[in-house]
């Protein structure tokens, strides 16, 4: 029996260019993580405030630590997007190989949490890691989904057109 080869249909450079905004991603996530305590408080309270003016009806329950966790979550559910868009441009086969981007965000994370050990004022949480766990597996999920429902509309729309002249 033959075995039918599917090819990428991806350029090479989007490849390229979805690691690089990857790693840009990742920079500006440790970034965050290398500031002092007192500076990343006058951050997350200068953009709680600004949420304040824009949405009053906040007040009533968003607080600077449940912004920092969505922040967190909103984050690493990014990596998680282009962790799946680069292992996309990779191969087809994302489920045989949905491990490695998996893995790739919980090293992530555990770096993440292991930097700020190291920064005046800060200490790496477990629950943190958890949740950045939980926001790269979102972000691959959703990707994928996305990503599943466009090749099989694409696929499809390809092969009413074969047909037609």
């Amino acid at each position: 029996m033959q075995q039918k080869i599917t090819r990428n249909p991806w350029p090479v450079w989007t490849g390229w260019v979805t690691f690089a905004v990857l790693v840009l991603v990742v920079c500006f996530v440790f970034s965050n993580s290398l500031q002092p305590a007192q500076q990343s408080s006058e951050v997350s309270g200068g953009m709680l405030e600004i949420l304040y003016e824009e949405i009053p009806q906040l007040r009533k329950w968003l607080t600077e630590h449940i912004l920092r966790k969505l922040g967190h979550f909103t984050e690493y559910t990014l990596v998680g997007i282009l962790l799946m868009l680069c292992l996309r441009s990779c191969t087809v086969r994302l489920m045989a190989n949905m491990t490695k981007p998996i893995l790739g965000g919980v090293l992530i994370a555990l770096t993440d949490e292991t930097i700020q050990l190291f920064v005046e004022g800060r200490s790496g949480q477990v629950s943190d890691v958890w949740l950045d766990s939980a926001g790269v597996c979102t972000g691959l999920l959703v990707t994928g989904c996305i990503l599943f429902i466009l090749e099989r509309y694409f696929a499809r729309r390809r092969r009413d057109t074969r047909g037609t002249v």
